[in-house]
């Protein structure tokens, strides 16, 4: 599918269901890899033994007793995740949601905007996601260059010093991570739990 067969418009109301649909599926892509990647890190790991062991003296199965943190800590994790990026923000100063649009009247993808915490930081990317049968046909780029355009036209209105788009990343998407980078996109800033990265933050002047 070409770009060009794109068109990126607000979301109307009646694709609210679809729309989120996309959103929980894009995060269900990610939250397994997310949920790996902290809980192999040796402070969760320390924790985890920790906490198995003392489960040892209240539960009659061991098996379970070394179980029931992994399953507790990963559940955690996924409701935090879902609840971060599986939902629709409202509405903000920058207008949206989006959803790009194919020719056929398919939506393929979603986008929303928020203003920066502090004058000079420009626009956030608050929810990206592509329908998986969608992906690596330029949907997300096409997306991408939309954001950049309302950042651009965000900041001269509200009168900003320059006009920035900062795009927050699971440390296990590593396909998004590429494509901001090959975009001009560079890694600013990062947060996470116990000193270990669980998302990172790209930024670029626009």
């Amino acid at each position: 599918m070409a770009p060009g067969h794109l068109s990126v418009r607000e979301m109307r109301e009646d694709e609210r269901p679809l729309v989120l649909e996309m959103l929980k599926a894009g995060v269900k892509d990610t939250e397994n890899r997310v949920a790996l990647h902290a809980l192999t890190r040796p402070p969760a790991l320390l924790l985890l033994a920790a906490a198995s062991s003392g489960l040892r003296f209240v539960l009659a199965s061991f098996a379970l007793a070394l179980l029931l943190p992994v399953f507790l800590a990963v559940a955690a994790m996924k409701l935090g995740l879902r609840a971060r990026w599986g939902s629709l923000p409202p509405p903000g100063g920058l207008g949206g949601p989006w959803v790009a649009v194919r020719s056929s009247g398919d939506v393929c993808g979603v986008l929303a905007l928020a203003p920066g915490s502090s004058a000079g930081d420009g626009a956030r990317v608050t929810r990206l996601s592509v329908s998986r049968w969608h992906r690596r046909r330029g949907v997300g780029r096409r997306l991408l260059a939309f954001a950049e355009s309302r950042a651009r036209a965000w900041a001269g209105g509200m009168g900003e010093p320059r006009a920035r788009l900062v795009v927050p990343v699971a440390v296990a998407a590593w396909g998004v991570a590429g494509m901001l980078e090959g975009c001009g996109y560079q890694a600013e800033g990062s947060w996470g739990c116990m000193g270990y990265t669980l998302v990172r933050e790209f930024s670029k002047d626009l």
